[in-house]
């Protein structure tokens, strides 16, 4: 990513130009910029403004949601540690559960959201990358869990998102060394989904988010919801009790019935 490409700027809507995330919609899609100089720290303001922009995106209609940079060196570095120290007990747990539910509320969503990741990637900024539901990665990237080298452990999600997606051997591995991995590492493996030349980063993010924006929103959430069990016969069950939810939907019939009728369908969430 170039800064001085005016294309991976942000250009957000009415009422975000100050905030350290900026929101811009391009109908059915948005793009939440991570813009809180010099890291893009995960501080509580940083987390209070990306929950108001996922707010506006769930009320918008918006069907898919990229996580950029305006900081072409970097995506996130991770959570403010200047912010940490000053936080009492009560204080840090607040701020520590609030991440958390932000999170969860994307993997929840009939939203879907891609990561677009350039630069470093790392604590807070990584594990905010793997609550997306896709991840696609400059070359330049680099993502790892430093927490440990501080003497503390990762506090959104670590732990557990990242044996889900690359195994618990490796991932205890790179929690417990703290070391990050380049992103060709981190696709093969299945932490990244695509990595592709930093210039196209946004792009190609942009170019699978439109794509998944087409979907069909209750099929999107039926999928994303019972593709998180780790039981195979609960797994089973609950998506045996969501095909035949979203089998009874408007939009089950439309895509069947386009299907039919060799056009594109038009998905309405119902």
């Amino acid at each position: 990513m170039s800064a001085a490409d005016p294309s991976i700027a942000p250009h957000p809507d009415a009422g975000w130009g100050e905030e350290p995330v900026k929101l811009e919609t391009r109908e059915r899609v948005a793009i939440a910029w991570l813009d809180h100089p010099p890291a893009n720290a995960l501080s509580p303001t940083t987390v209070d403004a990306l929950r108001r922009a996922w707010e506006a995106v769930e009320r918008a209609g918006v069907r898919a949601l990229v996580i950029a940079s305006a900081n072409p060196r970097l995506f996130c570095a991770g959570a403010d540690i200047k912010a940490f120290t000053a936080m009492d007990d009560a204080s840090g747990r607040a701020y520590v559960a609030a991440t958390h539910d932000l999170l969860r509320a994307f993997e929840r969503s009939s939203v879907v959201t891609v990561a677009a990741v350039n630069g470093l990637a790392l604590g807070g900024g990584c594990e905010l990358a793997m609550a997306c539901d896709l991840r696609v990665a400059a070359a330049s990237a680099r993502f790892g869990q430093p927490e440990i080298k501080l003497g503390i452990i990762p506090g959104f999600g670590g732990t557990q998102r990242l044996a889900r997606l690359i195994g618990s051997a490796k991932a205890l591995e790179l929690n417990l060394v703290g070391d990050p991995i380049r992103a060709e590492e981190a696709q093969a493996l299945g932490l990244v989904n695509r990595v592709v030349p930093d210039e196209q980063l946004l792009d190609a993010a942009l170019e699978l988010a439109q794509s998944l924006a087409a979907q069909a929103p209750l099929a999107v959430a039926a999928i994303k919801q019972v593709s998180a069990h780790t039981d195979l016969d609960a797994g089973i069950a609950a998506e045996q009790a969501a095909f035949a939810d979203v089998f009874a939907s408007e939009d089950a019939r439309e895509g069947l019935a386009a299907f039919l009728e060799k056009r594109p369908p038009d998905f309405q969430g119902r």
